[in-house]
């Protein structure tokens, strides 16, 4: 049996290009888009562009997360453009307008990152649980940890490793003042 321990907050953010006049989307939107029930832009008030849903490989956290918690366990449309890292979904939805993507508030680029539901997606958001689309981060062992790794959980989770997680761009478990 694994054990598992919370070490930060996540905010799974939906990237869209910064020319793109679509600039929020309900939760149900997005699942539609990512499981190609809509496949225009133009459904959405944008323009009548074929949208070009970007996801994660199937190794991917967030890949599988998505699905559950977006798509309620349906299948990726057939066409999404397969991308292995968060990095390169953001590079790819930079350079074409009409592409969507998906990714860890953790990361940034010259993207917008839609508002879902009316609800930015920020640290105070993600933190109070009003976005929509917030998981925890954890580290996994098969055994209770000790000795080096358990020191090494300990600062994890001292205000030292939580500024370290709010400086990755992602959002400690507590409020870190400096």
């Amino acid at each position: 049996m694994g054990l598992f321990y919370l070490v930060a907050k996540d905010a799974l953010c939906v990237y869209v290009n910064s020319n793109n006049p679509v600039k929020k989307l309900s939760l149900n939107e997005v699942r539609k888009v990512f499981d190609c029930e809509i496949n225009d832009w133009s459904a959405l008030g944008g323009k009548h562009q074929k949208i070009i849903p970007v996801i994660r490989n199937l190794n991917s956290g967030t890949h599988l997360y998505f699905k559950e918690h977006v798509l309620e366990g349906e299948d990726y449309c057939a066409d999404a453009v397969v991308i292995p890292t968060t990095p390169e979904i953001i590079e790819y939805v930079e350079k074409n307008e009409n592409a969507i993507g998906y990714g860890s508030i953790g990361y940034q680029g010259n993207v917008v990152r839609a508002k879902i539901d009316g609800i930015e997606p920020s640290e105070e958001n993600a933190r109070n649980d009003t976005y929509p689309i917030t998981r925890y981060l954890h580290f996994f062992t098969t055994n209770v940890p000790g000795g080096t790794i358990k020191d090494f959980f300990d600062w994890v989770l001292s205000p030292e490793g939580q500024n370290v997680v709010k400086q990755s761009g992602f959002i400690p478990l507590w409020e870190i003042t400096n």
